[in-house]
Parts: structure tokens; C-alpha cells; sequence
């Protein structure tokens, strides 16, 4: 016998003592080779319990390998794969995308596997259990407790608290015209309303008034304590800026006017508008304070038709001290260091001449820092409170001054045989008087060398004076 069928005995010994040979199933790379051959489909993946780790040759003690070693083998073990055949290729791919897509089955990797002893080696699974979405793992969720309903007692109306629930109307209150007078005893006003359909206007006449109360029961302050000096503002709520008022009646508590004013207004606007008449009381040397009042809602009148109607005096409200309003423009020209104020109008200014209205005019300071440095003002209007003026005046103010510089516009009632009086006053710049004015200034330095023109309420020297340090040092 040679050596060659001795070999062969031998083999053939060593294969009958493998377990594929007794009926079971071996790692080796031969019977995987083999098995995929013979079925000719995918092999199943099976969960191993207990990994088996790599023993020495010589010891027969387990032994961990070295990480680069494991890449070494890996990496030889998949490529003599690869060479088995296209369907150990198949079966490859079919456990790595079973692998990627389930984290909790054991998965058998390329690099436990030894291409010198043929030996299939598992890596350590964690064995994970999938997460559960079905109803048995759902949190039990409490049921909604039904709401309490309150009862009889505690919805009586002494619990309501009655100061959340008044009403912030300014209406006056539901009395007769016969109530009011009693009550209120401020006398009466006779006045008439028309609407001309054609020219579209509403025509309002202010006849006369009567039983006017004495002006000490209104104002302690007032000079004259026996008589009233009483005239009329007339305005359509709820705009209060297109008003017009009498002229002054001197020393009278029963004053005729006879006086018209017209509103040009839609008509079914003007039904939706309250007719407002206020009676007050001309003082050079104090404020003109409200004698009283008459609030006549127009949707209850036929102004169509028209008519004359007497209706008592109430309560005026609190208002504060209209002092009138003025309309400017103002234009910087950088290149040039030039600011220029445009005058245009001013209305309903504070009456200051009993007779025959006032001489109003316009004074503007420039104020550098809290120091004045030039003033001008406009030319002087006869017997108006609402003049028109369309004058310009300007002023040499370098950019680098402009930032520190302030206007003080102040409005004065001219008088040729004394002192002028002081109607109203409003300061624009870096030290202005209020949140329109710091808007109007902000608007032509945004916009230079184009005109912003904006209206502006005069205020009273003492409240100019109590925000602005550039109107205490304007006298």
C-alpha cells in the first residue's frame, strides 16, 4: 500500500469521526460549501446560546484573539467565501440585510471565522428583547373624573363680584330732560338742526342759553364771581378736531348767539354721530373752564326735517386743556446746513381776546444743548383762532449740531396796548416734549431733503417745562 491510499484512509477516518458524519451539522467551511451545493438555498440563521471562543493548539486553553488579528482573519475568511460560490454570496447578503434590519437576532458575522482551521466563531449577541407596541403594554390611562357642577347656593348674586362687572360707559345716565334740570340745575341751551341733502351739510345753530349757573360754584379761581363770560364749542363725537365754537359773551348767565355752523358729512354718516355742545367760560387769567354740556345722539333725530329744541345742561366730563393745534413741516438739506420750518395753519387755538377772537402768531427758537441761539417768528393773524399762515423759516445747523439742537414753537396771542399772551407751546429735537414730536423729528432724519409735515397739540408751558430743559431756557 503507498502512501498515497494511506492518506486517503487516514482522511476518510477523520472525516467519519466529524459530526457531519454521525448525522449532525459541523462549522467547517467543507460542509457549508457542500450543504449550500446539495440544497441549493438560503440557510437558516439559528440563535446560538453560548459562543465559542478560539483554543490554542498547544494548550487547548481558550485564548482571545488580538483586534488587528481578527480584522486580519475576517477580511481572509470573506474573501475564500466570496470564491465558494454565488450562492455562499447570496446566503452573505441575506444575513447582513437580516442583520441591519433586526437588532435583536443573533447575527453571524464574517470575521469569527479562521481560514486556517475552518473553524466558525460567533461574536458575543446581546440578546434584546423587541420592544411591544400592543394594547397589553400600554399604560393604563385614568378615567376623566365628570365635573362638579356648583350648586343653588353658590351661584346666588351676593358671590358675583360685582366690580368686574360695571360698565366703563361714559353715557350719562337714563334721566328726563325735566330730571336733569332739577338735578343738575346748569341751566338750558336752545339750538336748532338742518340737513341739506343737496349740498350734503349738516347746518347746526347755537341760539341762546339760559339760567346759567354763577361762576363761583364752578371755579374758585376765576376773577369775576359774579358773572359768566360763556361761548359755545360745537363738535360731531366722536371727532373732536373739526370743532368750532360762539364768540364770547360778555357778563351774561343768559347768552344769545344765533350763530351757524355746518359740518359737511355724508347722511347716513351723520346718523351715526353724537352731536357735542359745550358751554364754557372765557378767563383771560385762568383756565376756561366747562359749565356744562349737551350729548344728542343724531340717529334719534329726523335731521331731514329738521327743528328747534331746548336741552338742559349736564355735567361736562374731564377733559384736559385744549390748547388748539398747529400744522408744520420741517426739511433738512444736509449739504447745504439748513433746517427748514414750514408754517402752514393752526386751528381751534385758545380764545385769549374776548372780543373779536385773537391776533395769533408763531415763535421758533433754535436751542443748542439748553442754550438759545436764534429765534423767529411768523407774522401776525387778526381776529382768527384758526389762522393760516404758509411761511417758512430757516436755520443754519451744521450735521454735527443737528443731533444737540431742539425747536421751541411756541403760539402768542398779539396785543397792541399790553403783553402778548401765551396760547400753547411744543419743542421738537433732542429734547422734545413727547412721543409725536420725537416721531416728526425722527421722520426728517430719515427722510432728508424732503418735506414731513405732521399736526401737533400745544401743550402748556408748565408741562413743556416739566420734560424739556430747551423750554425753561426759552422764556
Amino acid at each position: 500500500m503507498t502512501m498515497y491510499e494511506k492518506s486517503l484512509m487516514v482522511l476518510e477516518k477523520v472525516v467519519e469521526a466529524l459530526p457531519c458524519g454521525k448525522g449532525g451539522c459541523c462549522d467547517c467551511c467543507w460542509c457549508w460549501e457542500n450543504k449550500d451545493k446539495k440544497q441549493g438555498k438560503r440557510l437558516d440563521i439559528q440563535h446560538p446560546v453560548v459562543t465559542a471562543e478560539p483554543t490554542s493548539t498547544t494548550t487547548g486553553t481558550p485564548t482571545t484573539p488580538h483586534p488587528q488579528q481578527r480584522l486580519d482573519s475576517s477580511s481572509s475568511c470573506a474573501d475564500s467565501i466570496k470564491s465558494g460560490g454565488g450562492g455562499r454570496e447570496r446566503t452573505d447578503s441575506d444575513n447582513q440585510s437580516r442583520t441591519d434590519s433586526v437588532s435583536s437576532v443573533g447575527n453571524i458575522s464574517a470575521d469569527s471565522m479562521h481560514g486556517s482551521c475552518c473553524k466558525r466563531h460567533m461574536t458575543p449577541v446581546i440578546d434584546m428583547k423587541p420592544i411591544e407596541f400592543w394594547a397589553a403594554n400600554r399604560e393604563s390611562v385614568q378615567p376623566r373624573t365628570r365635573r362638579r357642577l356648583p350648586s343653588e347656593s353658590e351661584i346666588s348674586v351676593e358671590n358675583f363680584q360685582r366690580d368686574l362687572y360695571e360698565s366703563e360707559s361714559l353715557e350719562e345716565p337714563c334721566l328726563t330732560d325735566e330730571e336733569k334740570l332739577a338735578q343738575y340745575q346748569l341751566g338750558q341751551l336752545h339750538f336748532g338742526l338742518q340737513y341739506e341733502v343737496t349740498s350734503k351739510v349738516l347746518v347746526v345753530k347755537i341760539i341762546e342759553a339760559r339760567d346759567l349757573p354763577p361762576p363761583f360754584c364752578l371755579d374758585e379761581n376765576k376773577q369775576d364771581m359774579a358773572h359768566s363770560n360763556p361761548y359755545c364749542k360745537v363738535s360731531l363725537l366722536p371727532d373732536q378736531k373739526n370743532s368750532q365754537q360762539t364768540t364770547v359773551q360778555r357778563k351774561t348767565q343768559s347768552p344769545e348767539w344765533s350763530e351757524y355752523f355746518t359740518f359737511e358729512i355724508p347722511y347716513k354718516e351723520a346718523q351715526l354721530r353724537t352731536l357735542e355742545v359745550l358751554v364754557k367760560d372765557f378767563d383771560k387769567f385762568s383756565r376756561h373752564c366747562v359749565i356744562g354740556q349737551v350729548l344728542l345722539p343724531l340717529d334719534n333725530v329726523n335731521l331731514i326735517k329738521g327743528g328747534h329744541m331746548w336741552k338742559p345742561l349736564s355735567p361736562g366730563s374731564t377733559e384736559r386743556q385744549d390748547l388748539g393745534e398747529c400744522l408744520l413741516s420741517l426739511n433738512y438739506l444736509p449739504s447745504a446746513g439748513r433746517l427748514n420750518v414750514d408754517i402752514i395753519k393752526a386751528k381751534q387755538l385758545l380764545q385769549t381776546d374776548m372780543v373779536g377772537g385773537s391776533d395769533p402768531y408763531i415763535k421758533i427758537t433754535l436751542v443748542h444743548f439748553e442754550k438759545p441761539i436764534k429765534t423767529k417768528k411768523t407774522s401776525i393773524k387778526k381776529n382768527t383762532i384758526d389762522p393760516v399762515f404758509n411761511e417758512s423759516l430757516s436755520f443754519n445747523v451744521t450735521p454735527q449740531q443737528l443731533d444737540y439742537t431742539s425747536l421751541v414753537l411756541s403760539v402768542w396771542d398779539h396785543n397792541s396796548k399790553s403783553k402778548d399772551d401765551f396760547v400753547g407751546r411744543i419743542v421738537l429735537g433732542r429734547y422734545g416734549t413727547g412721543p409725536h414730536e420725537f416721531t416728526h423729528w425722527n421722520r426728517m432724519l430719515q427722510s432728508q431733503r424732503s418735506p414731513v409735515a405732521q399736526w401737533h397739540s400745544l401743550r402748556s408751558r408748565q408741562d413743556c417745562d416739566q420734560v424739556s430743559p430747551a423750554s425753561i431756557a426759552v422764556p
